[in-house]
């Protein structure tokens, strides 16, 4: 700018003539064009970009086992994948398997029946009761009036049932057992100490929870010891059924989960 003010005084003072200012004027005005093409522009900042990692994917060492299996740890519930690695920290009084909850699969508000599906899980926490995902996202919070009336299903009659023969625990097969003194009759003569049988989608092949001599374990309905009598007690619960696993203790006080072949979570 003070470039271009001297020129001018410049001019006035040599009373240069009309052309002369002209041809000066035309100057002025190309440095100036000149100087705006020529200032260097200024990089674009390039904005970081954050690439979300992908959602890790849960281990598969046994199919017939779920994804996320409940596991207690200082006093708290959480959840592990199948090789006992914490998926959902520990900090609920109560948490089960991932399944369906009926009463909210059949809310009146249709945008809440999603939260039954066997996509969450029920928590609780200081008394509150939660579905979560398998991220461990509190998803739905219980209310009471959003829940529906579970729909009937037809009950699945149990092939066989638990019979006490002298005081000790045997297994009939309801339809035909007829007459005690017949051994044959029998599916497995009565010779422990108790037994039950566990709820489950497989009738003809129920897994029994069975003690002798103050232990605990499981047999099958051919009376193959499916888990050794090694245990303290077993819960009469419907683990085996929601996720083909155990409840078990060896002191009756801490309880863990165990698969069919006597793997720990």
């Amino acid at each position: 700018m003070n470039f271009i003010i001297s020129i001018f005084q410049r001019i006035f003072a040599d009373n240069m003539g009309i052309k002369n200012i002209i041809q000066v004027l035309s100057l002025l005005i190309s440095v100036a064009v000149f100087s705006q093409k020529s200032t260097p522009k200024k990089a674009p900042v390039k904005k970081k970009v954050i690439v979300a990692k992908e959602n890790t994917v849960l281990p598969v060492i046994n199919e017939d086992l779920p994804l996320l299996i409940p596991k207690k740890k200082d006093g708290n519930f959480g959840y592990v994948d199948q090789k006992g690695r914490f998926v959902i920290k520990p900090e609920y009084h109560i948490a089960v398997f991932f399944y369906e909850d009926c009463n909210l699969l059949n809310a009146p508000d249709e945008k809440l029946r999603k939260f039954g599906t066997a996509d969450y899980a029920t928590v609780e926490k200081d008394e509150i009761s939660y579905r979560v995902d398998k991220k461990g996202k509190r998803v739905y919070r219980f209310r009471q009036e959003d829940l529906g009336k579970c729909v009937h299903k037809e009950y699945t009659q149990q092939l066989y049932q638990a019979y006490v023969l002298n005081g000790f625990y045997g297994i009939i097969e309801k339809a035909t057992f007829k007459d005690p003194a017949d051994y044959r009759q029998f599916q497995i003569y009565p010779q422990y100490d108790y037994l039950f049988i566990l709820e489950g989608d497989d009738v003809a092949n129920p897994m029994i929870i069975a003690s002798k001599n103050n232990m605990f374990g499981v047999i099958d309905v051919h009376n193959r010891i499916i888990i050794p009598f090694e245990y303290d007690d077993i819960k009469r619960n419907f683990s085996w059924k929601l996720g083909k696993m155990f409840d078990v203790s060896k002191d009756g006080k801490n309880y863990y989960y165990i698969d069919s072949k006597n793997r720990t979570y």
